[in-house]
């Protein structure tokens, strides 16, 4: 803190607030970062306004303190640095970046991280309201640099359950579909990579109110992302994310084995 002992930036001021509500819950700084999913060191740093929360460390440390809003309120806005991805999505971005799992179920459209640019294109050049082309164009430089966790190493665990209508919806023609079911299939290929299919004759499952993802980082702290048409928000709280972990685990029994679902997506490839 400088010498008048007044904080001179919104990261002292948030770092200060922070400590308040810490201090008040009587939490010591070790504590706080096992909560969250955050090291010691981390939690001080942002206390002393030394460095701004990142990730989801403002939402968890809103929830696990009882701070009511006023962290997230208070917390310092990122320098805006011209990044493709909107701002919603750039917590979700950033875990995403370090995580050591990633699981998905997907129902209509191809993850964005197994698109091919062709496809990102023609997903983004279909959007309402509708992008210019400058800006469709960092919106799929923006798309293909989130696919860098597919070669990131150490290898993470990635898996993706997918409804037949994410492969059989024609998105930007059948040349686009062809090459993006060839890649699909390059994709399953890697022994890191689990894809897997549900059957189209399986008349109910326990995931049909919608999409997610579920992550887990180095750390061993879990969370899942949800998104909808009306935003997008994280899970922490441990019951609901053992239910949606328990429920990925049901879909994949449910779903066919990715040896299969390869011989499959090559197939609906060659038969284009």
């Amino acid at each position: 803190m400088h010498s008048s002992d007044q904080p001179e930036s919104t990261a002292e001021m948030f770092g200060l607030l922070l400590r308040h509500f810490r201090e008040r819950t009587g939490l010591s700084q070790e504590q706080l970062g096992k909560r969250i999913g955050y090291s010691k060191s981390q939690v001080a740093m942002v206390e002393r306004g030394a460095r701004p929360p990142k990730g989801v460390f403002v939402q968890r440390a809103d929830e696990v303190l009882g701070a009511q809003g006023a962290l997230i309120v208070a917390a310092p806005k990122p320098p805006k640095k011209g990044s493709p991805l909107p701002d919603w999505f750039k917590p979700f971005a950033e875990e995403e970046a370090g995580a050591t799992v990633r699981h998905a179920y997907e129902t209509h459209v191809m993850p964005g991280l197994l698109q091919t640019e062709a496809y990102a294109r023609a997903v983004f050049a279909g959007q309402y309201p509708t992008f210019d082309d400058n800006e469709i164009e960092e919106k799929v430089a923006g798309r293909l640099a989130r696919q860098s966790l597919l070669s990131r190493r150490p290898l993470p665990d990635i898996s993706f359950v997918l409804e037949m209508t994410a492969l059989t919806r024609p998105i930007g023609g059948r040349r686009v579909r062809k090459a993006q079911l060839h890649h699909l299939a390059s994709l399953a290929q890697l022994r890191h990579v689990q894809i897997q299919l549900m059957p189209v004759d399986v008349e109910n499952h326990c995931a049909l109110d919608g999409p997610f993802v579920l992550l887990e980082n180095a750390e061993r702290q879990r969370m899942a992302y949800i998104e909808g048409q009306g935003g997008s928000f994280f899970v922490t709280q441990q019951l609901e994310l053992a239910n949606l972990f328990g429920k990925y685990g049901l879909l994949r029994a449910q779903a066919y084995t990715p040896a299969r679902s390869r011989e499959m997506i090559e197939k609906m490839a060659e038969e284009l």
